[in-house]
């Protein structure tokens, strides 16, 4: 199973305090839309989404379809084709994409401690 880029995304209270935090450890901007409420931040091959009143709690996230540049692959697992593998291993899957469309989609999935993982693909 291809996964593709690993993040981890943070909700956080105050952007522009959480982006000049990042900068101190070394991240630097990278993408997103600071007018949005989102900034993703790249140290090296590590990448942390910061996310301001999008979403309750902090999210593991692979990105399906990207490497850790956000660069196209060229093969990669479709979200779907992740979602129905998980289902046939009897995986809880509370928000799920619809498998009846294609391009840009994404599910949630919960490990056995409570972390929400985010499997979101963009293309």
């Amino acid at each position: 199973m291809k996964l593709g880029a690993f993040s981890v995304s943070l909700s956080v209270k105050d952007l522009k305090a959480s982006i000049a935090f990042y900068k101190k450890l070394g991240f630097k901007e990278f993408s997103g839309d600071f007018e949005k409420n989102y900034v993703i931040m790249k140290n090296q091959n590590t990448l942390i989404g910061l996310f301001q009143g999008m979403f309750e709690g902090n999210l593991l996230t692979f990105n399906p379809g990207w490497d850790q540049a956000a660069k196209e692959l060229d093969s990669f697992d479709d979200v779907r084709e992740i979602q129905q593998e998980l289902k046939k291993q009897k995986v809880s899957i509370p928000v799920q994409a619809d498998e009846t469309t294609t391009g840009p989609a994404s599910f949630v999935i919960t490990d056995p401690d409570g972390n929400a993982i985010l499997i979101d693909q963009h293309r």
